[in-house]
């Protein structure tokens, strides 16, 4: 974009041309298979992030190939298996400069030119370790979006006295929100909103078994939360929770 404005100053193509321009960069069509939104940072702060459920390893590895292309890539939901197949070949598509790093437990492939400026600070909560993978994704997602971001796992209502250190801490550090992941009965966000006087962001997991399962019941506990202050994302949406709570950061 920044180019296209520039020859427009310089004389280099007329308006309509540069409005054509704009139009046509904002789609980038991969045969018939993808269409990406390559002008959504502009429009919403944080850039398309790949999906890799769905696809095969071919679609995604021309995915990551056009995004790379253009700068920093987000692969969310990709196993370790599947990962290893494609390393090879998405190593040997990069330009010099990049680095690739891959995060097993939140199943995150980040392929970046260097480090972001840091703006702003989040917490990120879990119940339980087994809530570990969300919030990881969470976390990667969230440094991301530029924002430092505090943890603390395994806290939740089990043996609430874990608890209460870790949040004085992130009060102590600033946070301007905190993400709350957790499964089974779901109760740590209310007891989190409780305590504290910035927005909590509530993350069911599906983990859990009976009632449990799948994780209706901890979301279903969260949206009937009578702790003021609290949203609600969908099950095992780290991904969304980190994109809301930096949007509350980079809005103070």
């Amino acid at each position: 974009m920044k180019k296209i404005l520039q020859e427009l100053i310089n004389g280099k193509i007329s308006v309509e041309t540069a409005e054509k321009m704009l139009k046509t960069m904002q789609i980038a069509e991969l045969e018939d298979f993808a269409k990406l939104d390559a002008a959504r940072d502009l429009r919403t702060g944080f850039p398309e992030a790949i999906f890799a459920e769905g696809k095969d390893d071919q679609e995604l590895v021309k995915i990551i190939k056009d995004c790379a292309n253009r700068g920093r890539v987000l692969v969310t939901r990709l196993g370790e298996d599947r990962y290893l197949k494609i390393k090879e070949e998405i190593n040997n598509l990069l330009k010099k400069g990049f680095q690739v790093e891959y995060n097993n437990k939140a199943r995150i492939l980040l392929i970046k030119d260097g480090e972001i400026e840091k703006r702003g600070k989040i917490g990120i909560i879990t119940a339980g370790t087994s809530d570990v993978p969300v919030a990881e994704e969470a976390r990667i997602v969230a440094e991301e979006a530029g924002c430092d971001v505090l943890v603390s796992y395994d806290v939740g209502v089990a043996g609430i006295h874990r608890l209460f250190s870790q949040i004085r801490r992130m009060i102590e550090k600033d946070v301007k929100a905190i993400i709350v992941v957790a499964g089974m009965e779901g109760a740590l966000p209310s007891v989190v909103a409780g305590l504290v006087d910035v927005p909590v962001i509530g993350v069911p997991t599906s983990v859990g078994y009976g009632v449990g399962t799948g994780g209706f019941a901890a979301l279903n506990a969260m949206l009937q939360s009578c702790a003021p202050g609290i949203a609600v994302v969908n099950i095992d949406n780290g991904f969304g929770a980190a994109v809301f709570a930096a949007t509350i950061v980079k809005q103070l």
